[in-house]
């Protein structure tokens, strides 16, 4: 998954005209008289859904579906401008943060039977009712509940359109698959002879849309009513990435390959869509840890005298050394009470706050002190404990065998287990990706704080002491 820098606003020549904005009845404009420039994306979203409730908001990779349209459309390098089209205060909240203009949809097409098509001509009539004088050239509907559009296959039907190959293009994969009806019993082959079967070598392939991304020309658009219109032309996009999110079931697929499709590589470079914030792992200020499962394996030895130790990792105490030069603030959360978070923590350097039940007030009490977006900052969890943190933050990560829950959540799923170098992988990750902003000095002499008692076992180091290594098999 790559990781886009979404600007205030995104494409334009006409940059005095603001950031983000909400519009009924009119729009920021550009000076050029059009809606921002040639080619406008319009993400209809409503708030109602029936077969996933608040479907729009619905997390896949960490990512809420909404966000991930509107970042997959601030990545083309041809769009001048994203616009939501939405009757809900929280989708509409969602899309401004990652980019886009707001459009407020009324109520009679936000309905369960509302067409996409209307929703598009009205954000195209809100965006004229400001200074605008024309409408942009082109427009795309981009639906939210495609998770995985490659932006580089939206330029390439956008331009198609521009030079005039085409009126409208839409996504859509290749297939060989012989289709058939059922009506009233009866059964009837659909593009085939049923008599004649060739080989899929000797068949032209049908082609499937994949309800992803329909680029229009905005004059055919509105004349026609429907995407459909003058010369068609077909967007061929990769099967992997041409899941559509109508049923539980899908979701659940889509989330399942949430972790191969949105890989991000130590520079960024990859096709997902995701929040705003930087590029990669360079736009990373912070890492927040739990402990148990993360830098252990989510083992406990038990002594015959009912004491506790567990293995850790040098791979990850060296990340962490790594880290620490950099200068990337650090913190340890943790709801485990034994002593051994403390005396890890002290060793590495790391803050550590310890015995917290509910870990994200903590986490953003954190991260305010120290002058911190949660955008900017990383979270990396391996249980359902951890769910709270991976909400608020910009980087929910989760260790390779995590519970599933985690990995849904995740915006990154590691390849490293928990206390197999798990992270050691983020350290080499994120340095990977450039140097660490300079705005958040880390202490050398980091704070240990408790929300209850912690427990007194052998591996509580004492205060003038470095902790005993007996529980840290490293």
């Amino acid at each position: 998954m790559s990781d886009i820098g979404v600007p205030a606003n995104p494409g334009g020549d006409d940059a005095s005209d603001g950031a983000t904005s909400r519009v009924t009845n009119g729009a920021t404009i550009g000076s050029s008289g059009t809606a921002r420039g040639r080619v406008v994306v319009v993400v209809p979203a409503r708030g109602g859904s029936k077969g996933i409730p608040g479907k729009n908001l619905t997390r896949v990779g960490g990512v809420p579906l909404v966000v991930r349209a509107v970042t997959a459309a601030v990545a083309s390098t041809l769009v001048d401008l994203v616009v939501v089209s939405t009757d809900d205060d929280r989708i509409a909240q969602a899309a401004e943060a990652a980019g886009a203009v707001v459009v407020a949809r009324p109520a009679e097409l936000s309905g369960d039977e509302a067409g996409s098509e209307a929703a598009v001509l009205h954000a195209l009539d809100a965006l004229r009712g400001g200074r605008a004088t024309e409408d942009p050239e082109v427009v795309v509907m981009v639906q939210a509940t495609s998770p995985f559009i490659d932006a580089s296959d939206m330029d390439a039907a956008i331009r198609r359109v521009l030079d005039d190959e085409t009126d409208s293009v839409f996504a859509a994969i290749e297939t060989h698959d012989f289709v058939w009806t059922l009506v009233d019993g009866a059964v009837s082959a659909v593009g085939h002879d049923a008599a004649h079967r060739p080989r899929r070598q000797d068949r032209a392939p049908h082609y499937r849309e994949t309800g992803a991304f329909y680029v229009m020309r905005t004059e055919g658009f509105r004349t026609g009513g429907h995407r459909f219109f003058g010369r068609l032309g077909i967007a061929v996009v990769d099967p992997m990435r041409a899941i559509e999110i109508d049923t539980p079931d899908d979701l659940e697929a889509a989330r399942a390959l949430a972790p191969l499709l949105d890989r991000i590589d130590g520079a960024g470079a990859a096709r997902g869509a995701v929040p705003p914030g930087g590029t990669g792992f360079a736009c990373i200020d912070a890492l927040v840890t739990d402990f148990d499962g993360v830098h252990t394996d989510d083992l406990v030895a038990v002594s015959t005298d009912g004491q506790e130790s567990v293995t850790v990792s040098r791979a990850d105490g060296l990340g962490v050394e790594q880290l620490r030069t950099a200068g990337l603030p650090m913190l340890i959360l943790s709801r485990e009470r034994n002593a051994v978070v403390t005396a890890r923590g002290r060793k590495l350097g790391v803050e550590v706050v310890q015995g917290i039940d509910d870990k994200a007030p903590e986490l953003r009490d954190w991260a305010a002190g120290r002058g911190i977006d949660l955008d900017r900052v990383a979270y990396l969890g391996n249980d359902v404990n951890d769910l709270g943190c991976l909400a608020i933050v910009g980087w929910p990560m989760a260790v390779r065998d995590a519970h599933p829950a985690v990995i849904h959540a995740a915006r990154v799923v590691l390849d490293a287990r928990g206390g197999h170098g798990a992270v050691r992988e983020f350290a080499e990750r994120r340095l990977a990706a450039g140097p660490v902003a300079a705005a958040h000095p880390v202490a050398t002499a980091p704070a240990v704080a408790a929300a209850h008692p912690v427990a007194t076992t052998p591996t509580q180091p004492s205060a003038d002491a470095p902790p005993p290594p007996a529980n840290e098999k490293e």
